[in-house]
């Protein structure tokens, strides 16, 4: 085989790897109304998607009581007596539910931070049967 041949053929195989295959055809839908929930809630993992969402909720909640029953009344040392935290302004601005809501999202987003940046070095789980 000379030199030409061996590169027709490396192309041959490039072109190859290059032509877009046939989609696979989609499993045969389930019949009957139980086996099509079913593949419902295991295709789209939907008490997966539950349970996060229903932790989602509580961790709000947590870190919502957090900011509010230890960070606001440490800040609220720090301001005049007899100053109340979301009275507080600077000439006709009132910004101290502001403040209050822009302390809230720091915590809640340096916290995610966290859960994201200690979940991804856990090791990986596993499947049975993998």
């Amino acid at each position: 085989m000379d030199n030409s041949d061996q590169i027709l053929a490396e192309l041959k195989k490039i072109s190859d790897l290059l032509t877009p295959k046939p989609p696979t055809a989609p499993p045969p839908m389930p019949k009957g109304m139980i086996q099509e929930f079913r593949a419902f809630l295991s295709q789209y993992k939907v008490m997966g998607m539950a349970v996060a969402f229903i932790l989602a909720l509580y961790l709000g909640v947590l870190i919502q009581a957090l900011v509010t029953d230890l960070i606001m009344p440490l800040i609220q040392y720090a301001t005049p007596s007899g100053v109340s935290w979301q009275s507080i302004a600077f000439g006709p601005f009132l910004f101290g539910q502001f403040v209050d809501a822009v302390i809230t999202f720091l915590i809640v987003a340096l916290v995610i931070f966290m859960i994201v940046k200690f979940s991804s070095k856990m090791p990986k789980l596993k499947k049975k049967g993998n």
